[in-house]
């Protein structure tokens, strides 16, 4: 399967954006769009997913460590909920607990690690789909 897929790392300010394919299993950081109090910037998205065409939607979920859902997680899956009625792709939903640990620790940068984590949360997705 070479579909391409796009993963979101949901935030309230942030949302980081990475796409890639089944075939090498890898993500690529594309974009971190601006949000306002969880609600994104539609018209990015929407410019995003024209784009680049995807055929599944992968959105991180902030569980709690010990698994519980946080409210974060709840806000998280009501994006996913709107990203599936706007666009018509399916979407799925990965636990993203560490993955801003990790994309920090291996881009070795400051800055904004949104789209980097988006990325981790992907991979993690085609590790786990195997």
């Amino acid at each position: 399967m070479s579909a391409l897929v796009m993963a979101f790392d949901y935030g309230m300010k942030k949302i980081g954006i990475a796409v890639g394919q089944h075939v090498t299993k890898t993500a690529t950081p594309i974009a971190i769009i601006r949000a306002s109090n969880g609600v994104p910037d539609w018209t990015r998205v929407e410019q995003l997913v024209g784009e680049w065409q995807p055929e599944l939607f992968i959105v991180g979920l902030p569980l709690n460590m010990d698994g519980s859902e946080s409210e974060m997680a709840r806000r998280a899956a009501r994006f996913a909920r709107k990203l599936n009625g706007r666009f018509g792709i399916r979407v799925d939903t990965m636990d993203e607990r560490l993955t801003t640990f990790e994309a920090r620790q291996r881009s070795k940068q400051d800055g904004e690690v949104d789209d980097r984590a988006a990325a981790e949360i992907l991979e993690s997705w085609f590790r786990s789909s195997d």
